[in-house]
Formats: C-alpha cells, sequence, structure tokens
C-alpha cells in the first residue's frame, strides 16, 4: 500500500498493492494497522456503505456534524466516478478547498477522508458500484449539504450540468456562503 497526502492536511489517496497472475488479481484493500501507521491516527470503522448508481448521478455534498462526524475511507468495486473532498474545517488552512479524483475498480485507488469534510461523487461510467467504510453511524438529523455546483467552491466536475442527475434533497442545498459567511 502506497499513500500521498494531498494539499488537504488529513486526507490521504490510497494505493493498494495489486498482486495479479494469469489467474487475475488479489489485494488488500484495508488493513487497519497500516492505515493508522499512515495517517499518525487511530482509526476504528462501525459502518460500511454501498450504493449503486447511474452515469450522471452526483452524490454530493454531504457531512454529519457535531458528534456525529465521520471519517471515511472510500471506493469503486467498479465502475468510475469523479470523487469530491472539501475541507470545511473551521481554522484549517484549507478551508473551502477541495480535492477532485477519479476513482475506479481499474485504478483501484481508494481516499481517506477524515472528519470535518463535505464529500460526494458523480458516476462517470454507465454504471458504478461505490464503498466506502464510515467511522461513525449515519444520524439523519446530523446531515448538512452544500449544492454541488456552488460558485464559491467552483468544482470542475467536468460533465454536463443539464446531463447530471440529483435528489430533490441535493438540488435543494444551500450555498457554501448561506452556511459560512
Amino acid at each position: 500500500m502506497t499513500a500521498t497526502e494531498t494539499h488537504l492536511k488529513g486526507c490521504f489517496i490510497i494505493e493498494p498493492t495489486v498482486f495479479e497472475d494469469d489467474r487475475g488479481s488479489f489485494m488488500e484493500s484495508f488493513n487497519k494497522e497500516k492505515l493508522e501507521q499512515v495517517i499518525g491516527a487511530k482509526i476504528q470503522f462501525v459502518q460500511d456503505n454501498q450504493s449503486y448508481s447511474k452515469k450522471g448521478v452526483v452524490r454530493a455534498l454531504h457531512r454529519q456534524l457535531g458528534v456525529h462526524s465521520q471519517t471515511k475511507l472510500v471506493r469503486v468495486l467498479s465502475g468510475k466516478v469523479l470523487d469530491v473532498a472539501v475541507d470545511v474545517r473551521e481554522g484549517s488552512a484549507t478551508f473551502g478547498q477541495y480535492i477532485a479524483i477519479e476513482l475506479s475498480g481499474e485504478n483501484r485507488k481508494q481516499l481517506f477522508i477524515p472528519k470535518g469534510f463535505l464529500h460526494g461523487f458523480l458516476a462517470l461510467s454507465d454504471t458504478v458500484e461505490f464503498f466506502y467504510k464510515c467511522d461513525n453511524h449515519y444520524v439523519k438529523g446530523s446531515e448538512q449539504g452544500i449544492i454541488f455546483n456552488d460558485p464559491t467552491l467552483n468544482i470542475n466536475w467536468n460533465f454536463p450540468e443539464n446531463e447530471m442527475i440529483l435528489s430533490q434533497k441535493d438540488q435543494e442545498l444551500p450555498t457554501f456562503k448561506e452556511l459560512f459567511s
């Protein structure tokens, strides 16, 4: 496994070691001890989530607040997404900045996202199986989000907006300025 910290402190791109031969491939997708060594902190994941999305589906930008805040380790089992994490940690030197990375079943990259980040993704392939681990349980009343096309964040989704598919809830999310001004 290799891990590269992004320009957003505490947010890492994880690339597992893959062993391939004529039978196929094998990789260790998660190793608690190795991950803790890389991030320099203890982690206890308590919930795994998996979603299926069609091309153009946007699931963004969300986080859990307060004691329900979540650290996530995200990856794509099949298909391809543009995965986005936005730093909204108070006092952070990179507050309001984001990382966008292509995750796919083919490249097998993972993104480790610490507490205090908004997270979302856009399905780029015909279908996507998305999987993530969380260190805290989801609590509906603690969810917060920002609209995916927020002008302050100015995320380059590199996809036609008129072809994006969003839930009604995600279409009605506030802007960055509405939450953080």
